[in-house]
């Protein structure tokens, strides 16, 4: 055989780690080392690794700690130059592939900081040409007991401030404007789903906007809470092996790299013992996810139809919406919507759930929560973004189903309570329903007054404004 021919050697698949416990076989061409690659064989449970915000905020917390430990005299300026470097690759997301550790994880996500710790240690070392160890330098005064719910408020404050509250006020903005230009279009009110006086469409949309602007508020107020580090507490909260001044220079060196405001916790035990405020967050977006899942349900129901249903507005047609009846077109954006808003709430429960787990100096869920509050937002960003785009935006009103069903509606004669009285008002009522004619000829019939003082009385865009005699109305809906 000639040399030409001959097979070559192929690489080795794999490559010897040691750690404290011994050596292990990791993956050749892996950046991670023998913890990550023991956490990997351990928990092979639900195949998601920590979802990718959490992986960057990992890598921002570790910038801003060798930075300061740079700054502090604690470690070697080049090592910390090679180790920031290689923690703002992993921020960038350069390297997602390399944190393969299951979310179901060791509580405190020690196998995730490890991840990190000896990524950000390999990388550091090809840069920089020198031993770069992970927990002597990468990991320098830290814990995974501080790191981790650092990281989880980190994340998902980034998350809120970049991608959720964005989304929310542009949905809140498409419906203001489609709000404005529908504002003098009255239509049928309903309570309890059936008919009730009317109000405009502007006036209806203005609820929903009202509902998401107190969402907006809720959420805005309780990242005062969330951006509390609890980083330079290390293992419980005394702070062992940091410098004391690491967790305020961290918080303000987080600051200065994402331009969102991030505060040193002045309780460090609470920090890592607690995670109420990760909670309160949590509960912030279920709230929004109940104030969303109206709203969509609500233009589903307007949407109802086209022939049987209320038949109100028409959504945008944006897929086919049956295997079998050609023609039926489906509100799916809403459906999608809703669907996404019960994931919301099911992530609540289960970080409620989490919450409760503080054992004494410790909280001992800590990737769940943070993988669950990171998918909480991501899912109601995009949610919110696509209601508004593609369901709202663009949605149309049915001006003759909703003229017919206004004109028709017995209610009207509520108006004239305080000209006719109560009992009077109902037999009309009854009678207009029955009859299926106007409330306004009926009532004409019924009382003798001329349409002179019965129409503006029983006029809808009036009623819309509380009618000529809101102030004197009363009664229940």
């Amino acid at each position: 055989m000639t040399q030409k021919n001959r097979a070559r050697p192929s690489a080795p698949l794999t490559r010897v780690e040691r750690d404290s416990m011994g050596e292990l076989q990791v993956p050749a061409e892996a950046l991670w080392g023998a913890q990550t690659q023991r956490a990997v064989q351990n928990f092979p449970i639900s195949g998601r690794p920590m979802p990718p915000g959490f992986v960057h905020a990992l890598g921002l917390v570790k910038a801003a700690a060798a930075q300061v430990n740079a700054e502090l005299g604690l470690l070697p300026k080049g090592i910390a130059r090679a180790v920031r470097a290689a923690a703002l690759e992993v921020a960038e997301g350069r390297h997602d592939a390399q944190f393969p550790i299951d979310i179901y994880q060791t509580g405190s996500g020690t196998s995730s900081n490890m991840n990190a710790n000896e990524v950000i240690a390999t990388l550091a070392a090809r840069a920089g040409k020198a031993q770069v160890h992970p927990n002597d330098h990468v990991n320098l005064g830290q814990s995974s007991n501080d790191v981790i719910p650092t990281a989880l408020r980190v994340s998902a404050q980034l998350a809120t401030v970049e991608r959720l509250l964005p989304a929310l006020k542009h949905l809140r903005k498409t419906i203001d404007r489609r709000g404005k230009a529908l504002d003098k279009v009255v239509k049928t009110g309903r309570t309890h789903l059936m008919d009730a006086m009317p109000l405009t469409f502007g006036q209806e949309f203005s609820a929903w906007s009202a509902q998401l602007a107190s969402a907006q508020a809720r959420i805005e107020d309780s990242l005062k809470r969330l951006r509390r580090l609890p980083l330079g507490g290390t293992a419980i909260g005394t702070g062992i092996n940091a410098d004391p001044r690491f967790g305020g220079k961290v918080a303000k060196a987080l600051t200065t790299l994402t331009k969102a405001r991030f505060d040193s916790a002045d309780n460090k035990f609470e920090g890592l013992a607690a995670q109420d405020d990760a909670v309160e967050l949590s509960g912030q977006l279920s709230a929004l996810a109940v104030a969303l899942t109206k709203i969509a349900n609500d233009l589903r129901w307007m949407n109802a139809g086209p022939l049987a249903g209320l038949g109100e507005i028409e959504l945008p047609a944006l897929q086919p919406g049956s295997s079998i009846m050609p023609g039926k077109v489906n509100p799916v954006i809403p459906e999608a919507t809703v669907m996404a808003c019960a994931q919301v709430m099911g992530y609540h429960a289960a970080i409620t759930v989490a919450g409760q787990s503080g054992n004494f100096q410790l909280n001992v869920t800590l990737p769940l929560i943070a993988a669950n509050l990171l998918d909480g937002i991501g899912l109601l960003s995009n949610a919110m973004r696509l209601l508004a785009d593609s369901a709202i935006a663009g949605l149309k009103v049915r001006r003759d189903n909703v003229s017919r069903a206004l004109d028709r509606n017995p209610i009207l004669v509520t108006a004239l309570n305080p000209v006719i009285g109560y009992e009077q008002g109902a037999a009309i009522a009854k009678q207009a329903y029955r009859q299926g004619r106007p409330v306004l000829e009926v009532a004409m019939e019924v009382t003798g007054l001329p349409e002179k003082t019965l129409g503006p009385l029983l006029d809808p865009a009036l009623l819309a404004k509380g009618g000529i005699h809101g102030k004197l109305g009363g009664g229940g809906g």
